[in-house]
């Protein structure tokens, strides 16, 4: 997606494309949480991970117990 914003007749469009019928009065709600989503997104893929393991790898038993130590 482009860093250009959603506006209201490009949220109808997806939403048709999709096959989701979205009302005329929903398409400026729609594109404006979308955009917020977006900016969301933007900032976390700045983020830098480096040394974060995967998901898989965090144990939480662990934590809890190298806490209580």
């Amino acid at each position: 997606m482009s860093s250009a914003e959603l506006t209201p007749p490009e949220a109808a469009h997806w939403a048709a494309r999709t096959g989701l019928r979205l009302p005329a009065d929903r398409h400026a709600a729609v594109a404006a949480t979308a955009n917020h989503i977006h900016s969301v997104v933007a900032v976390l893929r700045e983020l830098d991970f480096g040394d974060t393991p995967p998901a898989p790898a965090y144990r939480a038993d662990q934590e809890m117990h190298d806490a209580a130590v």
